[in-house]
């Protein structure tokens, strides 16, 4: 969307703790933060001239419901798109955590299997999901950024944090698994090289279609 013809920006999470984060840092008035559930969205039919949804829908129970909600607040001729990670096989910085965490714990090994599975993460079902919804001129595409590191200390503070599937293993284990897994983890990031910055390739999913009449 362009930044200049936007009259209002109407932004949803589920978790009270970003939509916060959000508010504290925002400097553009048209911009509304709030609370909100993508499967209920709180707002009326054909509302919007854009629906997008970025890097959430792996992680909604029942994706197909969000879609359906995407659409009906879209209004006819509106671009409804969205991203994914391609966390099996285009997300590097996260599969170093969990491919060593692995390697240490088969708890770690399952905790794996059901991140890198996710629905919408494997390629071709955004778009399949788009087309069962009805879109019309569904396309989808693999955008590539660069994941910028500026040491190991900086990879690591979110798996100490409180959000992700990373930070929620971190919690199941003791000062002593944490620990092992760090050192292990930290092996694997300076890959015989002094700490520093470290650059890995990150991939989403994309889709973009057109609310029908």
């Amino acid at each position: 969307m362009d930044r200049c013809q936007a009259k209002q920006v109407h932004a949803i999470d589920f978790s009270p703790a970003y939509v916060e984060h959000a508010k504290r840092h925002n400097h553009d008035p048209r911009i509304v933060f709030q609370v909100g559930d993508a499967c209920a969205l709180d707002f009326p039919d054909h509302s919007f001239d854009r629906v997008l949804s970025l890097l959430v829908l792996h992680f909604v129970p029942g994706a197909d419901r969000a879609i359906a909600e995407m659409r009906r607040v879209a209004r006819p001729g509106a671009v409804v798109g969205a991203t994914v990670w391609d966390a099996r096989g285009g997300f590097v910085a996260n599969r170093i955590f969990f491919d060593t965490a692995a390697a240490l714990d088969p708890d770690a090994s399952e905790r794996r299997a059901r991140n890198y599975t996710r629905p919408m993460t494997r390629p071709g079902e955004l778009k399949k999901a788009w087309l069962a919804a009805g879109f019309r001129d569904v396309v989808d595409e693999a955008l590539i950024i660069r994941m910028e590191f500026a040491s190991f200390d900086d990879y690591w503070t979110p798996y100490v944090g409180k959000d992700g599937p990373g930070a929620e293993y971190m919690a199941t284990l003791g000062d002593v698994g944490r620990a092992r897994l760090r050192d292990a983890v930290r092996l694997a990031y300076l890959d015989g090289e002094p700490d520093g910055p470290r650059s890995y390739a990150g991939i989403a999913w994309a889709v973009k279609g057109i609310s029908p009449s």
